[in-house]
């Protein structure tokens, strides 16, 4: 076996006894990528040379006999819209399309500061905003197990290098299924932690009252092993908290004898393939032959979820994106010299037609008139969600439902329309609207061998939850580590 194909879980115990280099590590997992980079298109930028440079500073350190985190030498993906102190930063967007961060997002501090080598910036929708990583401005990512099928959206290129070999773990963010969904589509497991566990100092908001960063790896173990990394509260963004929990590897304990685990019968309804179904229905048998009790539960507001989210996410990005005018970094149209023109033209230009298509929404729902028949009534609705989990959550453990309504779909098939691409998000949005964790992990495929993945929704700072429940299935299934042969 390559070293690309083995997990960070196993990398990490070859680096920590010496049987590999981080420099032979990060070798490998570059010529991995060289090879099959062409056909899957998951990155923005590869950074060859940083990445040998931190493998190296890693080697020298593990050399001279200093202690080292556990993913130290561990080669990771950055999803491109968390900034890196001195590598290029995109959003995928035009907008963007020449930025260098003069500093880095907390997260990528937490990177450095535990030795993990960055071997690029991962591919996604323009600004997040998208469902396939077709609506990047730079190219679109191809599916590691069908290259003719989207990889899901928007970290959609950290789900597919993970998938294709090109990093063992990566990082992506998660507005209303970011993370869990390419997670489904690419046969990767994915987390999308408590909103706050995980600072957002760095990450170029989208819709910042849903947005959270969060993991991809190809085992529960690797999930579990950059979380830590990743989670714990930051003076740089007043919405972290401490995570009442320790270390989410220590804590790993298959054993799901007695847990209570729910399924709403609003999310196995109409819309629905058989094949995703059936595949999720069988984990839940899968869990019972564990020890665990499953039975059915009713959530009747999430039938709100999707019409909530779209206008809470939509009037966040018509507001934070407003700093991008032309003005003071990236984009800036040509040829102007009305600054008012320079405004319209540079945001015309800079922006691709579904951004545009968001901020004119989000400014729709916001403005005088409309305020209180669209935002404020979804923000009464939200408040009314989180009521309807927290009431959930007091008969069951963990809830399980698919992730969406399909596995992965051709690259075109849904692009040109908006409202069936966003009808795929009506099992993922609820989970950012009450500000839950939830975990996405392989449970099977379709008959097009594509994975079909399932999500597990656990109570606030239920992280160790869900990972323990991912764990226990895993085990029984042998379903892990899912590289694309490419």
């Amino acid at each position: 076996m390559e070293l690309y194909q083995k997990t960070a879980g196993e990398l990490s115990a070859l680096l920590a006894s010496k049987e590999i280099s981080a420099v032979e590590l990060a070798q490998d997992v570059l010529a991995r990528t060289d090879a099959v980079e062409a056909r899957v298109q998951g990155y923005v930028t590869v950074t060859k040379d940083t990445a040998l440079a931190q493998a190296k500073a890693v080697d020298d350190q593990r050399a001279a006999g200093e202690p080292l985190p556990p993913l130290a030498g561990v080669p990771v993906a950055v999803k491109d819209n968390i900034c890196t102190k001195g590598i290029l930063t995109t959003c995928a967007s035009k907008m963007l399309y020449n930025f260098v961060p003069p500093y880095n997002a907390t997260v990528a501090d937490k990177l450095a500061a535990n030795g993990l080598v960055i071997t690029g910036k991962a591919n996604m929708d323009e600004f997040a905003m998208g469902s396939s990583c077709e609506n990047s401005a730079m190219h679109p990512t191809h599916n590691p197990h069908g290259l003719d099928r989207v990889p899901g959206g928007s970290s959609g290129g950290s789900a597919a290098v993970v998938a294709a070999g090109e990093a063992p773990i990566s990082l992506g963010s998660d507005t209303g299924g970011s993370i869990r969904q390419p997670a489904s589509f690419c046969g990767v497991v994915g987390l999308k932690p408590t909103y706050g566990a995980v600072s957002r100092f760095g990450l170029v908001a989208f819709a910042s009252s849903l947005d959270q960063i969060g993991p991809f790896g190809r085992s529960v173990e690797d999930v579990a092993l950059l979380s830590d990394v990743i989670i714990g509260q930051d003076k740089m963004d007043s919405t972290s908290c401490a995570a009442p929990f320790g270390s989410l590897h220590a804590g790993l304990n298959p054993d799901v004898k007695g847990l209570k685990i729910g399924l709403p019968k609003e999310y196995f309804g109409a819309g629905i393939s058989e094949e995703v179904r059936a595949g999720v229905l069988a984990a839940a048998e899968t869990y019972q032959a564990l020890g665990a009790e499953v039975f059915e539960i009713s959530l009747p507001l999430v039938e709100y979820a999707l019409p909530i989210y779209y206008i809470l996410s939509s009037a966040e990005a018509s507001s934070n994106l407003a700093r991008f005018d032309g003005v003071k970094y990236g984009f800036r149209a040509q040829g102007i010299e009305d600054i008012t023109e320079l405004y319209v033209q540079s945001r015309s230009q800079g922006f691709g037609s579904e951004v545009q298509r968001r901020i004119m929404l989000g400014t729709y729902v916001l403005s005088s008139g409309y305020y209180d028949a669209y935002y404020k009534k979804a923000r009464a609705a939200q408040r009314r969600i989180k009521a309807e989990f927290n009431d959930a959550f007091q008969k069951c453990d963990v809830i399980l439902t698919p992730v969406a309504p399909t596995t992965a779909y051709k690259i075109g098939e849904k692009s040109t329309d908006p409202l069936e691409m966003y009808a795929g998000d009506v099992c993922t949005v609820s989970v950012n609207i009450a500000g839950l964790p939830a975990m996405v992990q392989p449970c099977g495929f379709d008959a097009h061998k594509m994975p079909i993945g399932m999500q597990l929704i656990g109570p606030r700072f239920g992280e160790q939850r869900l990972l323990n429940a991912g764990l226990a299935f895993e085990q029984a299934t042998g379903l892990k580590n899912i590289i694309a042969a490419l």
